[in-house]
């Protein structure tokens, strides 16, 4: 498939890619790629589906002519597998706020960035019908009782049968008929985007940016909202949480009027059946496939269950279903067994970084003899987090191939580690001067790691005075 993604890049642009750098995976069937020259940038994608690709073309166009920012789609393999579009960068909404789920509060400016993010949404829903072709939505074009029920169903085979809860059938399948009722009964049939959450909006020249629609259907307002403010992940607090209901009301009003107290009902039914949609996935993907990071996820969707399932009256069983599940063992977060794996770029000149927690474990990766950017005068003034540099270090050195060992080596620990239930590891990367080998090497280290395990990674650029957390995926 690489060749493929090669090949359509070159008769696109007429010259052959100096680089093809896959990206992690979003645990999708999709695989993509970051294909560049001296003078393009793209994301190619090779999927399995022809539709979805053809769903997802589509909608990129009806976006951008509704006046969403989305990355174009330039070129489509023949056989329809395989396909490029713009390059939008790497920081999303969520990588943007990990300071602010650190620190435990959201600021003004990280909560008007959410509010510009949702305020978004009414266009999106009541504009896209304007220039899309339903017939073209993968796998289906609305949202109804029998997607409702896959969801559902999902929970109850994936979830409940994988953690080995015994449930009443008959008392389960009329809850969740009565669930899909609600869900039907106020339905403007707008674009659902589905997936809409902070982990799928880039930041593009600081505007928002957005990605991963191609599962788009018809569908109604609340579905959407209730995904992005109901995010576990994301940490939200109740002041963000409050900021972005109003920001998505106020921008809702160009469309349509809504009676707030039902709107709120609306939206906290909405986020019930999304999270009990999510514990089928961490089910299946944890439970079934074995994925740590997906088995990490299912207490942060727990507890907001029990939270909000206390504030209706309309699902009992569920209910105590869900309390069931939050009280196993298996659930049971011991935060004092949390891997931490701190990464540090540094400058040998300043010396190898101390191990504060005292536990001396990890590694020191030496990256000297990888072509440096600092002995050109463009790159002397930037670090290896700005674009220039990073296109230099990935066309013109060996640094692809520095961090595979790399990986590897760190991935053996990181399992180990995990299993023996130690807390701490940490790998430091130096160079000379601690500012472009050393720093791109340990923000891809960093994003590996917290890709394929879920842990929590502590970044630090020395040099830079540069610190930030990425957050477990839990």
């Amino acid at each position: 498939m690489t060749a493929k993604i090669k090949d359509l890049y070159k008769k696109t642009f007429g010259c052959e890619p100096q680089s093809v750098v896959r990206l992690t995976g979003d645990g999708s069937n999709r695989v993509y790629y970051r294909i560049s020259s001296d003078d393009v940038t793209v994301i190619g994608a090779a999927g399995t589906s022809v539709e979805e690709n053809r769903a997802f073309a589509a909608l990129s166009e009806a976006l951008l002519a509704s006046g969403v920012v989305a990355p174009k789609v330039l070129a489509v393999s023949d056989d329809g597998l395989c396909y490029l579009q713009e390059d939008c960068g790497d920081a999303t909404v969520y990588t943007s706020l990990s300071a602010a789920r650190e620190r435990g509060c959201f600021n003004e400016d990280e909560i008007m960035l959410l509010r510009n993010v949702v305020a978004c949404l009414p266009r999106i829903q009541f504009v896209v019908p304007r220039h899309f072709d339903f017939s073209l939505c993968y796998p289906v074009s609305e949202f109804n009782e029998r997607v409702i029920m896959w969801d559902l169903n999902y929970f109850k085979y994936c979830f409940l049968k994988g953690v080995g809860i015994e449930f009443d059938e008959n008392r389960l399948e009329d809850e969740f008929d009565r669930m899909a009722a609600l869900l039907l009964s106020d339905n403007d049939n707008v674009f659902l985007y589905r997936d809409f959450q902070s982990r799928n909006v880039m930041l593009k020249d600081g505007e928002p940016c957005f990605i991963d629609f191609q599962g788009g259907r018809r569908g109604p307002i609340y579905y959407d909202i209730a995904s992005f403010v109901g995010q576990a992940r994301a940490k939200y607090t109740p002041d963000a949480v409050s900021a972005m209901i109003d920001a998505y009301i106020v921008a809702l009003g160009e469309f349509k009027t809504v009676d707030k107290v039902h709107f709120a009902e609306m939206v906290r039914l909405f986020r019930i059946f999304r999270l009990l949609q999510n514990l089928g996935t961490y089910g299946y993907r944890g439970l079934f496939e074995r994925k740590k990071a997906f088995v990490e996820s299912i207490p942060a969707a727990l507890g907001q269950l029990v939270e909000l399932l206390s504030e209706t009256a309309e699902f009992p069983y569920i209910q105590s279903l869900i309390k069931s599940a939050a009280d196993l063992s298996m659930f049971k977060r011991n935060d004092t067994k949390e891997l931490t794996v701190d990464v540090i770029s540094f400058s040998y000149k300043r010396g190898i970084p101390d191990d504060t927690s005292g536990n001396g474990g990890g590694f020191v990766f030496d990256c000297r003899a990888i072509h440096n950017p600092g002995r050109y005068e463009p790159y002397k003034r930037l670090t290896g987090m700005d674009e220039p540099v990073i296109r230099f270090l990935e066309t013109e050195s060996d640094i692809a191939e520095f961090l595979d060992n790399a990986y590897a080596l760190v991935d053996k620990m990181v399992e180990t580690y995990l299993k023996r239930g130690f807390t701490h590891i940490q790998v430091c990367c130096g160079c000379t001067g601690g500012q472009h080998r050393s720093v791109y090497s340990a923000e891809h280290i960093a994003r590996h790691i917290s890709e394929k395990f879920g842990v929590r990674v502590v970044v630090t650029h020395k040099m830079q005075n540069v610190s930030y957390v990425i957050e477990s995926k839990a």
